[in-house]
Parts: C-alpha cells; sequence; structure tokens
C-alpha cells in the first residue's frame, strides 16, 4: 500500500496524486515564413496555437532537422519554427470568399508553445461550430478556443503548454459515457478544475435551395444520428445514414464538397460558419437531452466549502471487485451522495485469473473504478472517506476537486453538444 497525502488537510494524504510536476513553458525563437510583414504581438496571440505545418526541429550541432516533435521535458532544440497562419488570413495567391477557419491540432503539431498573453487558451476536440466549442465558450467566456482533431491532442495541447484549459465531454445523457476520456484522465495528468453541462440542439442542414426531398443521405457523429433515427423518420427523409467524426465536422464537408444531395446533422451555429441552410431545427428525439464536460488544467484548484462542490476519485484494488461494497459504504455512512459510478477494465492487466483444485482456473476481468461524489476535499466527511477507502484499495487516485454546475438547465437556450 503506497501512502498518500492531502495538502489541504492533516486528516488524509493524498500528496503524489493530486501534485503533478510543474513544467516551465520552453523558450523559443519563432520566424514567420509567409510573406507578410511581422506579426504583431495580437497576431501572435490569436494564431499561437493554430499551427498549421509539420513543424521543423533543428539542433544545435549538425543542423539537421528531426522528424519528431520534441517534448518539453529536457528540449534541447536552440530554435523551432513554427509556420504560423494567423487566423483571417490567407496565403500569397490564395483566394477564398469565406471567412477563414482554424486548422484542429494534431499530433504533430504539438510543439512546445511559448509564453502567452493574458487571454485564456482553451483546447476543444472538433473543428470551429462544434459543440464542445459551445462548452468551451460556456465554461470560459471570453476564451480563446483551439480546435483539435482527437482527444489525446487536447489533453497534450494543455501538458505541453499550447492550450491553458481543455473542455472535454465525459458523459451523454442519452449516449452514455464516453469511455475514451475516461481512459486518457487516467493515462495524462491533468486535473479536474470544473464541469459544465450542455442541452443539446441538433439541426438538420444543407447547401442554400436544396430541399429535403433532394436528399439521398445524411451524415454526422454517430450518436447525433441515433439521437435524431424518430425525427428523420416523422420528416418522411428516405435517406442513408453515414457516421464520421463530428457533427460540425460533417456541415464542413457538405460545404467544402458542394454536396446537393447531402444533409448533415449540426448546430445551427456549423450552418452560420460554413453557410449552410438549416431545413429542421431541433431534431432530437429527446429534447431532455444533455451533455457532461469537465474542465482540465494542469494544476488542481483549492477545495473549498463555501459552494457545492464535486469530487473525481479512480480506484483498484488488486483482489478483484468485492471491494466495492466496502468503499460505497464509506460515503454511505457519512451521507456523501454518488453521482456516478464507472467500471473499466484495467488496460495493463485486464484478466485475472482465480484457481480452484475443485473447478479449474477462471478468469475474470479486472476492473478500475471511477466514482464521483458530492462533496468537497476540503470537507473532513470527505477526507475519512477517502481515508477508509484507502484501506481497502491498491490504488487511489483524485481526479479533481471542483465547483458544480449549477446552472440551470433550459434545453430552448440550447447552443451545443459534445461532438
Amino acid at each position: 500500500m503506497h501512502s498518500i497525502s492531502f495538502p489541504y488537510s492533516n486528516t488524509l494524504n493524498l500528496n503524489h496524486i493530486f501534485s503533478p510536476k510543474r513544467v516551465a513553458p520552453t523558450r523559443l525563437t519563432v520566424r514567420s515564413v509567409y510573406g507578410f510583414e511581422p506579426l504583431t504581438r495580437s497576431d501572435w496571440q490569436s494564431s499561437c496555437a493554430i499551427l498549421t505545418s509539420n513543424v521543423a526541429s533543428q539542433e544545435l550541432n549538425d543542423g539537421a532537422a528531426a522528424d519528431h516533435v520534441p517534448a518539453v521535458n529536457d528540449h534541447k532544440n536552440a530554435f523551432t519554427d513554427l509556420k504560423l497562419l494567423p487566423n483571417g488570413k490567407l496565403t500569397v495567391g490564395e483566394k477564398n470568399d469565406k471567412p477563414f477557419q482554424p486548422k484542429p491540432l494534431t499530433i504533430s503539431d504539438l510543439s512546445p508553445a511559448p509564453m502567452h498573453g493574458s487571454q485564456l487558451r482553451v483546447a476543444y476536440q472538433g473543428v470551429p461550430g462544434a459543440y464542445s466549442e459551445a462548452a468551451a465558450g460556456k465554461a470560459y467566456p471570453n476564451c480563446e478556443a483551439i480546435p483539435c482533431d482527437q482527444f489525446d491532442v487536447a489533453f497534450k495541447a494543455v501538458e505541453l503548454w499550447i492550450a491553458d484549459r481543455a473542455v472535454l465531454p465525459v458523459e451523454n445523457s442519452l449516449g452514455g459515457s464516453i469511455h475514451r476520456n475516461y481512459d486518457l484522465l487516467l493515462r495524462h495528468r491533468l486535473h479536474i478544475v470544473g464541469e459544465v453541462q450542455l442541452p443539446v440542439h441538433h439541426c438538420l442542414l444543407a447547401l442554400p435551395g436544396i430541399r429535403k426531398e433532394y436528399l439521398t443521405r445524411v451524415i454526422s457523429h454517430p450518436q447525433a444520428l441515433s439521437q435524431c433515427e424518430h425525427t428523420l423518420t416523422k420528416l418522411g427523409l428516405n435517406v442513408a445514414r453515414e457516421a464520421v467524426d463530428d457533427t460540425a465536422g460533417a456541415a464542413e464537408f457538405v460545404a467544402n464538397n458542394n454536396l446537393r444531395d447531402t444533409a448533415a446533422i449540426a448546430s445551427a451555429r456549423a450552418a452560420d460558419l460554413y453557410g449552410l441552410n438549416v431545413l429542421a431545427d431541433g431534431i432530437q428525439d429527446d429534447p431532455n437531452n444533455v451533455t457532461r464536460f469537465v474542465m482540465l488544467a494542469r494544476e488542481p484548484i483549492i477545495p473549498r466549502t463555501d459552494r457545492p462542490f464535486k469530487t473525481s476519485i479512480v480506484f483498484a484494488h488488486d483482489k478483484g471487485t468485492s471491494v466495492l461494497f466496502k468503499v460505497l459504504s464509506a460515503f454511505a455512512f457519512r451521507n456523501i451522495s454518488l453521482t456516478k459510478i464507472e467500471s473499466r477494465p484495467h488496460r495493463n492487466r485486464p484478466i485475472r485469473l482465480v484457481d480452484d483444485e475443485n473447478v479449474g482456473t477462471a478468469k475474470h476481468f479486472e476492473y478500475l473504478f471511477y466514482v464521483d461524489f458530492e462533496a468537497s476535499m476540503a470537507d473532513v466527511r470527505a477526507q475519512n472517506a477517502l481515508s477508509e477507502v484507502q484501506e481497502f484499495t491498491s490504488f487511489l487516485r483524485v481526479l479533481g476537486s471542483y465547483p458544480m454546475d449549477m446552472t440551470p438547465w433550459n434545453p430552448s437556450s440550447s447552443i451545443g453538444d459534445h461532438h
């Protein structure tokens, strides 16, 4: 059993799970590769995270370019050329009558960023117009939202100081948990510092002049397609359903490829961004459809007791799941409400063997358990509960203790979802 420490109390120690390594941002020399005048400070701040080309790394010793992206720790490179495309500007000779939308970050774009200005930069998965962009805006008004093509890229963007925060979905009231992000929460060392709940509001989008009877195909994220299945049938649409990576990406695909027989299911903002018409508004089958997002940061926040808090933990035990009742009892006896229990197979040890001479050898899955409960880690009840949980588990980590989203829910005011 490993000892654990908690920095806000003498009752319980959770230090190694609540105190990440502090990594200072790497200083870089950056050159623009376009024929414009030198970037101003405001240009840099608005586009430093929109890396549209591969990173060229050069060593001091031989000046040879490396094919890999340098890490923040032990970064030896003298300088890095970032090919930046300022938001709203076009390259020489390029013509476009539509507003420029920043290209989502990819794994190859994740190079350490220099010191930034005061505007908070928030990573999300998807393209501009995605529901996650709306969640980022609700969580951090007036932030600079940074699109990422994968959930993992959003995690890495925060770890590498390219972004200050990430806002990512963890569950939907109809589709259930987003398992990928639960796995990534354990793999990365970011901390949950808040949550935001966003009602889902889907629209059927098509090119201008296209009517519903012209359509032969509807594309969107798989969950969006399933959430609108009955409504599409009621609209009399005899169309093929095709799944793509995200809802806003579906709208962008229809617009960029001038698809006159294809509609997308996405947000009204995506229609505005990509020049599409809204053929039908609010097409989700269930109006009570909401997605919960978590806000992630490099450092945890200090828990308080002056407002409702929620705490998220993950634990495991090397002797199977029989310990689950004891763990849950630690919260029940202290009248602490659990809001979520999620089990995920242990990736490093997925199978447990149980030997019995009379029966033979049985194989069982090993599980990690994710639990959310309504209490602050500044609350003595929560500290005592985790102190008891520690006695029954072989692994325990606090993912974050953070304010609950107490915003009144109004489905009609929805602006987004998680794709």
